[in-house]
């Protein structure tokens, strides 16, 4: 079966995908995502999940970017203009991969009233990181810094589980091997998950905060292939766990956190569905989770390499199509 999808007003600075499947399971259901780090080409692997999420899946799919206020072009490099988050108003699922951004208080309370909102979140990689204010300590939103000491941990410990600490792998020299944590291999997360595989090394953590649930451990290998050998002197650390989080709202949110997203980890098919499956977990529909659903690419997906100042340069929202 073929599946059809439709860009949306592909001139503004956010990309809308629109399923056209009648019968998909997504149908109706709302996913605004939001791509913000400057490392890891989630400008390019967030539009490739979107993509996935809608013609496969039938969801309705937002993305928001980092984006350079005098050319209007997708720019990582951009830590404070995220333009559209007003769409997170009327999202079911916010699905965040964002790194110590700083944005304007008008942008920010977008995000900030969505997480109190008790809807839920996946969060990716750097995300354990996303905000960072050092030019605007005074701004209300800046207790959610990576590195507050008040509120321990900011938006990534607080909400997600866990803030920045380390690289515990050798950084694009030792890659993740996924492995379900003890007793969770049939959580539905998990549901047809296998062989987790990704150029991500394994990011330290300290302990997992509030009701964290691993779901899958990291292994770290001694090289960058699928088949290279475990690090003998490493432990299993988890990349993978869902959390619960009530603000001021006082209703309560399911996480989904992964320290995985490497661009380089959407080609693995594992990771694909393990994320895919986090959306429908998230949204109330693990009834409706498929071992054997599509989760394949659409398109062609070639992201740049990872790394600072390493974007596709002179990119616009429209180029994605």
């Amino acid at each position: 079966m073929m599946w059809h999808f439709t860009i949306l007003r592909a001139a503004m600075p956010f990309l809308a995908l629109a399923a056209s499947g009648l019968s998909q399971p997504g149908r109706g259901k709302h996913i605004v995502l939001i791509a913000g780090d400057q490392e890891y080409r989630s400008e390019e692997s967030i539009p490739a999940l979107a993509r996935i999420l809608s013609s496969r899946h039938g969801f309705h799919c937002t993305v928001l970017f980092s984006t350079n206020r005098q050319t209007g072009q997708i720019d990582p490099d951009t830590l404070d203009n995220i333009p559209g988050l007003d769409a997170l108003r009327k999202a079911d699922l916010m699905v965040l991969f964002a790194r110590w951004l700083e944005l304007p208080d008008e942008q920010m309370k977008e995000i900030v009233d969505y997480t109190n909102s008790g809807r839920p979140i996946v969060a990716l990689r750097t995300s354990t990181h996303p905000f960072n204010y050092q030019k605007h300590p005074e701004s209300p939103y800046a207790k959610f810094s990576y590195n507050n000491k008040e509120f321990a941990g900011g938006y990534g410990r607080q909400v997600l589980g866990e803030t920045w600490i380390n690289h515990y792998g050798a950084h694009q020299k030792q890659s993740t091997r996924g492995v379900a944590a003890p007793d969770e291999a049939q959580h539905p997360i998990l549901r047809g998950v296998k062989d987790i595989w990704g150029e991500s090394d394994v990011y330290a953590i300290t302990t997992l905060f509030g009701d964290s649930r691993p779901l899958v451990m990291g292994q770290v290998l001694m090289g960058m292939q699928p088949d290279s050998p475990p690090d003998p002197a490493k432990k299993l650390v988890p990349v993978a766990w869902t959390k619960t989080y009530t603000g001021d709202s006082g209703k309560t949110s399911r996480v989904f956190t992964t320290t995985m997203g490497h661009a380089m980890d959407f080609q693995n098919e594992g990771f694909r569905r393990m994320v895919v499956n986090a959306c429908y977990w998230l949204l109330g529909m693990e009834r409706q989770i498929s071992p054997t659903s599509s989760v394949d690419l659409v398109g062609e997906y070639h992201p740049n390499p990872i790394g600072l100042h390493q974007q596709k340069t002179g990119l616009r929202v429209a180029d994605l199509k």
